[in-house]
């Protein structure tokens, strides 16, 4: 089996030594990633339109391991604070309401107080 690992290109990946995901045998794990849009790097302070920001990044590693939102079967949302989670539901719905991965919310502190939410993936890569 093999083993590729898919950048984003970020100096912090070779500092930390992580990277954005690794695709491995017939899955894909994807990073825990944030509502940053890396073309401008700028972040909302709205956590609905961090969660759509989300998706929209963890969708574009989805679709460059050879996968989708449709493959997704573990996702692991990280807030903190326990009462964005909820305002979110539609964004979640909207992106896996068909493939209704396993889940887990967890409660924790997060990097830098700008980010209101992170959000880690492991998928299936079509074969």
């Amino acid at each position: 089996m093999s083993r590729t690992l898919i950048s984003s290109g970020s100096e912090f990946e070779s500092k930390i030594g992580y990277s954005r995901a690794v695709i491995d045998g017939d899955y894909v794990y994807v990073s825990g990633t944030t509502g940053f849009n890396y073309e401008t790097m700028t972040i909302s302070e709205d956590v609905v339109e961090q969660a759509e920001q989300c998706f929209r990044n963890i969708g574009k590693v989805l679709e460059q391991a050879g996968s989708s939102f449709a493959d997704v079967v573990r996702i692991h949302y990280i807030y903190p604070n326990r009462a964005d989670f909820e305002p979110c539901w539609p964004v979640f719905q909207k992106y896996l309401g068909e493939s209704r991965p396993a889940a887990t919310v967890f409660v924790a502190g997060l990097l830098d107080d700008a980010m209101q939410l992170e959000i880690e993936v492991t998928a299936r890569v079509r074969g």
